[in-house]
């Protein structure tokens, strides 16, 4: 007589759903030093020498983008003003930055990843999450991946990679930025208490300054300390977040890398600049919203949506950041009328005795331009819907002939925005137009 035991498994364990991720093989890799080392690989005079990729200090850019390795073993940091970086090293060389350069090798190595599998994650242009859970049949371990990726890389496109290994993307995100350059890390389920535990709660992902104040004025500096918190007081302290970020800690993050060119579904769109001189009045502040929007309407366009609401931020003189936001009564996707709604949140709230050094505008809110809507009385529908149909045929006529084929007369002049295109480099990875 043949008898067979059934095996029943929660799915709802915890345990049971640790287990199942022990099995991913997740990689993190970091570009060393990307912009410069682009810079460096074009232009091979600048090799070896101490270089920061920075923005123009005569349009109010002059900040470190980036930096090669001998300018930050002399101290100079990214997002250091250009002045304070030349003080710290003074054979510094600055170099303006080349963002289409830096789009083509952020492809280009990307590419590299599609090799090996199909789920690649881009955050930012000089890093990727990569699953090659599914490669690990065909190319060995995760340790084996990860050498061969840093080795074509160098080799085909110049450049190097630093390299998390880990069964999440949390760890592997931190055993990226360990051992740079050229760095190689594996986190495991074994060793993740030894090397992770030990480091500053501010190195994991998503712990923002504002979350490690809370925590350190509660004695909790290390990621261990926050991880031998029971979840609940940690939800207590910092609400739904700081649970997740308890999650990090301890090593259970179960997200999942997503396919190379997925697109997220749209929450809100937006744009915003610094600009290049102080914006000292009302008027000046209109005419860069006014552009801006125009950007924010076009893609509402592209993605068929509607914005229910609007939301603009300002950075003062005094370099601290100012937001405001309102629903709007009928949604829309005219970006004259969102620059009206914006102006009027501005004249409401912000104090005019600061001037202005960097403007945003967002589409909140959104909906698809199909929903069927419920109009109130003092709206007028008929206007909207002319200008609705006037602004479509602007943008036929700039799809057609250009961006400036047609646009506001009061946008004439200079309105104080920079013009060297870098407002409108995308990213790898991110779809829309």
């Amino acid at each position: 007589m043949v008898t067979s035991a059934i095996r029943t498994i929660n799915l709802f364990n915890p345990g049971y759903r640790r287990q199942q991720q022990s099995d991913r093989v997740i990689l993190h890799s970091d570009l060393n030093c990307f912009y410069a080392a682009v810079e460096t690989m074009l232009h091979p005079a600048l090799q070896g020498k101490a270089i920061a990729v920075c923005g123009s200090t005569e349009e109010r850019h002059g900040i470190v983008l980036a930096k090669s390795y001998p300018a930050k073993r002399r101290g100079v940091r990214t997002g250091m003003v250009n002045w304070e970086a030349k003080r710290l090293c003074p054979d510094l060389i600055f170099v303006p930055p080349h963002y289409d350069q830096y789009v083509k090798y952020s492809r280009l190595v990307q590419n590299i990843y599609g090799r090996f599998t199909e789920q690649v994650e881009p955050f930012g242009m000089d890093e990727c999450w990569l699953d090659v859970t599914a490669s690990t049949e065909l190319y060995g371990t995760g340790l084996s991946i990860a050498r061969r990726l840093s080795a074509m890389v160098e080799e085909e496109l110049g450049l190097t990679v630093s390299i998390g290994v880990s069964f999440n993307k949390v760890f592997a995100k931190l055993g990226s930025d360990m051992h740079k350059p050229r760095g190689l890390t594996q986190i495991t389920r074994e060793n993740f208490r030894e090397l992770v535990w030990p480091l500053p709660v501010g190195e994991v992902i998503y712990a923002g300054p504002a979350t490690v104040l809370k925590l350190a004025q509660r004695g909790i500096l290390t990621v261990g300390q926050l991880a031998a918190l029971a979840p609940e007081q940690v939800r207590r302290w910092l609400g739904k977040n700081g649970e997740a970020l308890w999650g990090y800690a301890t090593g259970l993050d179960g997200s999942r890398v997503s396919r190379r060119g997925f697109v997220s579904p749209v929450k809100s769109i937006g744009h915003g600049i610094t600009c290049t001189a102080d914006l000292a009045n009302e008027t000046e502040v209109w005419q860069v919203l006014l552009e801006l929007a125009q950007d924010v309407g076009h893609r509402l366009r592209v993605h068929e949506l509607l914005a229910g609401g609007v939301q603009v931020t300002v950075r003062g003189g005094d370099l601290n950041f100012h937001q405001y936001q309102t629903t709007l009564p009928l949604a829309h996707r005219s970006p004259y009328l969102l620059a009206v709604a914006a102006r009027k949140l501005l004249h409401a709230g912000y104090d005019w005795r600061q001037p202005v050094r960097a403007v945003s505008i967002r589409a909140t809110k959104l909906q698809s331009q199909d929903q069927v809507q419920q109009p109130d009385l003092f709206t007028d529908v008929a206007a909207l819907q002319c200008r609705d149909r006037l602004e479509n045929t602007v943008e036929k006529v700039r799809s057609r002939y250009g961006k400036k084929a047609l646009y506001a007369a009061s946008l004439l002049g200079d309105i104080k925005m920079p013009r060297d295109g870098r407002d409108e480099v995308r990213m790898p990875g991110l779809m829309y137009k």
